[in-house]
């Protein structure tokens, strides 16, 4: 710990990880037991089930992600896109097409450029974005992420606008946190890339991202401005990935202590190949990948987990039933990218290239509903509030509507006769799945009401 704040210390880690690899059949079955009643696991439940080498508890561990991804999400996949607002970085991060030692063009949006870029995710049907920008103090100063921030929520368009606006931008002070509070945007995200210290260090060579206990220290000044949902994740293939789970889980029990609510996201990105960046020793295959998923649902069972198109298609579907809640769809990772869609200067390589309607209408085709609902984070349905509905088990009641609100208007507004031909028929198996009739019928009536013109209904 360092001032109250987190740090994943190496050597306890290490002990957990050699000790817990012994485990007897019987504490398996019972560490199993507890996650199959979505009791969440602790930090030394998840060490034992990333060291068992049994196949009957592989098989056990995928069963029970799937279930409680059924019992707790449904069908629900949440949708969303990333919107890079700047390339200017000044740091030298190893696995990053922006680090600052990349001698490319760099540029921000001007706020035309801002415009453009998110009248073109409207387009796309996208309700919410992940704005993205590297760190650079005069460049890409905290003022014009706030500049950008409001004119996407001040853009209104025919069909819709922008509904909730997450950032995943440098660690900052508190009174910066504040900033971003008052600016109302969604979860703070902020990716940890290594738990590990030595090579935190090494891969972050130089540049304000080299402090390793500011960066792990930032949640904690980021809920302590007041910040409800912050979420986390690794960069998986920097260092051992069991180390980097486990710093994920000890750094979710930290918050949970110190603010009674832990992430509210938990991304799952993958080393990709990135201008400049080596190849790494600790290269995550997807047999791996898909049980490293799997045990994070296991452990945070109430915790959205992402995955963005940094894999590919057959992957995102596996993962999906893995236990993934949300998914970026359409996505470009260059600075202008969706009014250029040009090769080039983007910070790393995309496996799954499709189109927006494309992978909307494949989730549909998998029996899944797309749901762009921003409902909660407008409800004050925030931090320890939505841990609170989503344990009671009475988060279903209000996320399957919205999720079929949001597919309804989505199909009025952006669909062909195919797409809602297929969207009809998948709304109405879904209503009929409904138990609780007062919920059945405010759904059908709040579906007549989007035909019949009105927009942005949920619950």
């Amino acid at each position: 710990m360092n001032g109250g704040e987190f740090y994943a210390e190496a050597e306890y880690i290490q002990r957990l990880l050699a000790e817990t690899q012994t485990a007897s059949d019987e504490e398996i079955d019972r560490i199993l037991d507890k996650a199959e009643r979505f009791e969440g696991l602790t930090h030394r439940d998840v060490a034992v089930l990333l060291n068992t080498e049994s196949e009957n508890c592989t098989q056990r561990i995928f069963r029970a992600a799937r279930r409680i991804k059924e019992q707790i999400y449904g069908e629900r996949v949440v949708l969303f896109a990333p919107l890079y607002i700047s390339d200017y970085c000044v740091n030298n991060c190893v696995y990053c097409g922006f680090q600052y030692g990349n001698k490319t063009p760099r540029r921000r949006l001007s706020m035309e450029e801002l415009r453009e870029e998110v009248r073109l995710l409207e387009k796309m049907g996208h309700k919410r974005l992940a704005l993205e920008a590297g760190e650079d103090p005069e460049h890409c100063p905290l003022s014009y992420v706030l500049d950008c921030i409001r004119e996407i929520y001040a853009m209104k368009f025919q069909r819709g606008e922008i509904r909730r606006v997450n950032v995943n931008v440098a660690a900052m002070d508190t009174e910066s946190y504040r900033l971003l509070k008052e600016a109302q945007i969604g979860t703070y995200i902020l990716f940890q890339e290594t738990y590990h210290r030595p090579t935190y260090e090494l891969v972050h060579p130089s540049g304000p991202k080299h402090n390793y206990l500011w960066h792990t220290g930032a949640f904690d000044r980021a809920m302590e401005a007041g910040i409800a949902d912050v979420g986390g994740g690794v960069l998986f293939g920097l260092y051992d990935p069991r180390f980097e789970v486990i710093g994920l889980m000890l750094h979710n029990e930290h918050l949970e202590r110190k603010f009674g609510v832990g992430f509210h996201t938990i991304s799952m990105p993958r080393l990709c190949p990135a201008e400049g960046a080596e190849p790494s020793p600790y290269a995550v295959d997807d047999e791996l990948f898909l049980r490293l998923a799997a045990v994070v649902r296991l452990a945070v069972p109430y915790t959205g987990m992402i995955i963005s198109t940094r894999e590919s298609a057959e992957m995102r579907k596996k993962l999906i039933g893995t236990g993934i809640s949300q998914i970026s769809a359409g996505s470009s990772v260059e600075v202008g990218g969706y009014s250029s869609r040009a090769n080039g200067g983007q910070q790393f390589e995309l496996a799954d290239r499709r189109e927006a309607s494309e992978i909307i209408t494949w989730l549909m085709e998998e029996g899944l509903i797309p749901s762009f609902c921003t409902a909660c984070y407008r409800k004050g349905r925030v931090g320890d509030r939505f841990m609170a509905l989503a344990k009671s088990g009475n988060i279903k009641n209000v996320c399957l509507p919205n999720a079929l609100f949001t597919l309804k208007e989505y199909g009025l507004d952006y669909g062909d006769e195919r797409f809602n031909t297929l969207m009809n028929q998948i709304i109405e198996e879904k209503i009929a799945r409904i138990d609780h009739e007062k919920v059945k019928n405010l759904v059908k009536e709040r579906l007549h009401l989007l035909e019949e013109g009105q927009r942005d209904l949920f619950i």
